[in-house]
């Protein structure tokens, strides 16, 4: 299936590596949560790797990374919200362009809804924290359903609070785990060259086309084209 974003009316927006570079809020978190728990810190590339599947999978992940015992879970996972809570956007950076094509879309008369992974309640600091929130009629986090992306569920969610059929609503992200909910769900999907993917080459994925920046999104008569398609790293 190819784009045609003349035929959509909406859009879904990941967080994390699509939106906002959130990875040194993440590698704090996970070193004080270790320190606190005289484990041994982790390196950013392993938590640029780990990301994006939700925060008890990191945490497994980075627990058994380290050597610690699954036993130690229940007190990681405390200390890990905890320390989030305090470091969540004090280290984050909006994308170059993320705003802006935010902007575009929404001038353009997109309603536009945020499906992320994160904690809800993250997600929704994180978002008023960089100013970004009031581009989004609604943000689910990855507590909003009973599954997460990669399973459609959240993106039929997100359009059905849209008012959007999903070949019309537009799932932009940044990994394979946008792209398999959106082909599962029925929408059409750009993924963004400069994300996370889990330390995957991004165009291997099976999506649409692909994106340097969200303003390489250019609007037309109320109609979005790839203007970036071709470029990017």
């Amino acid at each position: 299936m190819s784009v045609d974003p003349s035929r959509c009316e909406a859009a879904i927006v990941d967080l994390d590596g699509t939106l906002v570079d959130t990875l040194p809020d993440f590698v704090a978190a996970l070193d004080a949560m270790l320190a606190e728990l005289g484990l041994r810190a982790i390196e950013p590339g392993f938590v640029a790797r780990s990301v994006g599947k939700g925060s008890e999978h990191l945490l497994r992940r980075t627990l058994a990374e380290v050597g610690a015992p699954e036993a130690l879970y229940e007190r990681a996972w405390a200390a890990y919200q905890r320390h989030y809570r305090a470091l969540n956007g004090r280290a984050a950076t909006v994308y170059p362009g993320a705003a802006e094509g935010l902007q575009r879309l929404a001038d353009a008369g997109w309603r536009l809804a945020c499906v992320t992974n994160k904690p809800g309640e993250f997600a929704r600091a994180l978002l008023a924290a960089t100013g970004l929130a009031r581009f989004f009629a609604h943000t689910f986090g990855g507590d909003a359903f009973a599954r997460r992306k990669p399973d459609p569920l959240p993106l039929l969610e997100a359009c059905r609070a849209l008012g959007s059929a999903p070949a019309r609503t537009l799932m932009i992200g940044d990994s394979s785990n946008d792209a398999a909910a959106a082909r599962a769900a029925g929408c059409p999907v750009l993924l963004v060259t400069y994300g996370y993917n889990h330390g995957e080459p991004v165009r291997g994925v099976d999506a649409d086309g692909f994106v340097a920046r969200l303003d390489d999104i250019e609007i037309a008569q109320g109609a979005a084209r790839r203007g970036g398609a071709a470029s990017g790293p």
